[in-house]
């Protein structure tokens, strides 16, 4: 069995996975060479991670200015993507370019401009392109899939597709740079790249028209007051009145990853990962109604807000036989903390079906309906799909019966209903996604 030599590019929070399995679960498939990124103190970070945690050598570090002599020296095989999401593009095409197959975290990217020069690279070079969909993986959706195709339901007219950020999650976004949308292309591209994708994925279909609206209604300065504040930190370290706020980020010195990564690299870059939900700058929108018709006519109507009172999906098919419906609850988190981070003051709130395992249920158009069961198991992030995730990238994807490997043509289908929701909420018009990009 061949090793494959790996280098990564993008030392925040994200990248993680990735570095831990290619140290311990997956070390015999692949070999993290260098890392890459504009902070050395991330960097350091890591390597000394790699090197106390499970004594592996420490990659060699690369600058990112110097991503093209990181490629150079190193040859690798495969380049890992983990960069801020507006410059996902650059390290992609020059990857490709300089004779790379590559992993990229989604979104691919976060505008139609940086798409097409994916697309183009990826035509020019014949390079591989692997989009990290974990969500795809997991085994509730992995179901979705295989009765959809089943032909249960019948032919599928129309989708409600409605996912709930919850006030610690959710206000994680507005707290760290995915609240500039130059940044991360908004919510609409960021996050909902994961559902645009499972729903291109369970149609087996693509966008065509997209209509949205979008707006800041919770967040954001100018609604500091309906929330009651009248008083403005710009970060929550070292403010008295974050102590206060149920909304900040208060980072527990026993938080070894955020203050690792974000705290003790700030006197490098100025990136403040604790800034207020409600300060300025935020260009992102929390509540957002996007209206798509996709290529084989179904209809969807998808509602992502961020500021819910618990975390999770409803899904739900109406179709010629029937309807299937999905409901899930799952854990809330913040990125680079504890899988079950609770910030101190939230309110603390179990929905009543937390402790079920998610419910397919079906219902004829005649007779009683009826819960469709499938084996569970969330461990690992994403409800379980990390893991396979993982052993799909690492190991390979050869018995792959239902599609669940990514590549970047489910990349660019999955970030265009956002990009285009974007361009909606822009102009009041509906956006044709033919028009966007070339394929």
């Amino acid at each position: 069995m061949m090793k494959l030599k790996y280098v990564l590019v993008g030392t925040g929070s994200r990248c993680g996975m990735y570095i831990d399995a290619l140290s311990n679960g997956f070390k015999e498939y692949g070999e993290l060479l260098a890392i890459c990124d504009t902070n050395s103190t991330r960097m350091k970070f890591w390597a000394d991670r790699i090197e106390a945690k499970y004594n592996m050598p420490r990659p060699a570090m690369y600058k990112a200015a110097d991503f093209e002599k990181m490629i150079a020296e190193q040859q690798p095989d495969k380049v890992i993507v983990t960069s801020m999401d507006r410059t996902h593009h650059l390290y992609i095409c020059k990857a490709m370019e300089m004779g790379c197959d590559v992993i990229t975290e989604k979104p691919m990217t976060v505008d139609a401009e940086k798409c097409q020069q994916i697309i183009d690279t990826k035509k020019r070079t014949g390079k591989n392109v692997t989009v990290t969909f974990n969500y795809r993986y997991s085994p509730r959706n992995t179901k979705i899939k295989e009765v959809l195709k089943s032909g249960i339901a019948g032919t599928i007219t129309s989708v409600t597709f409605e996912w709930l950020l919850d006030t610690s999650h959710g206000a994680d976004y507005f707290r760290r740079w995915h609240r500039c949308k130059n940044n991360s292309g908004g919510l609409l591209v960021h996050k909902s790249t994961h559902h645009f994708d499972l729903m291109n994925w369970w149609l087996d279909s693509m966008p065509e028209t997209v209509f949205a609206m979008g707006d800041l209604k919770f967040y954001g300065k100018e609604n500091a007051e309906k929330r009651g504040v009248t008083e403005f930190y710009s970060r929550s370290r070292g403010s008295e009145l974050a102590e206060k706020d149920p909304f900040a980020i208060k980072i527990r010195d026993t938080d070894e990853i955020l203050q690792g990564l974000y705290y003790n690299a700030e006197h490098e870059d100025s990136y403040y990962r604790d800034q207020s939900v409600f300060s300025d700058g935020i260009s992102i929108e929390d509540n957002m109604n996007v209206m798509v018709r996709y290529k084989n006519k179904v209809t969807m109507n998808y509602c992502l807000y961020a500021h819910a009172p618990w975390e999770g999906y409803r899904v739900c098919f109406n179709g010629t036989n029937g309807r299937l419906e999905f409901n899930v609850v799952e854990n809330s988190y913040v990125s680079g903390g504890h899988e079950d981070f609770n910030q101190p003051g939230m309110r603390e709130l179990e929905h009543p079906k937390a402790s079920l395992v998610p419910e397919i249920i079906f219902q004829p158009l005649w007779g009683k309906p009826r819960v469709i069961t499938y084996e569970q198991n969330d461990k690992g992030g994403h409800g379980g799909g990390d893991v396979r995730l993982l052993h799909h990238i690492f190991v390979g994807a050869e018995d792959d019966p239902l599609g669940h490997a990514a590549g970047y043509i489910d990349g660019a289908k999955s970030i265009l209903t956002g990009i285009a929701a974007n361009q909606s909420i822009k102009t009041g018009l509906p956006v044709k996604v033919a028009d966007l990009v070339q394929f």
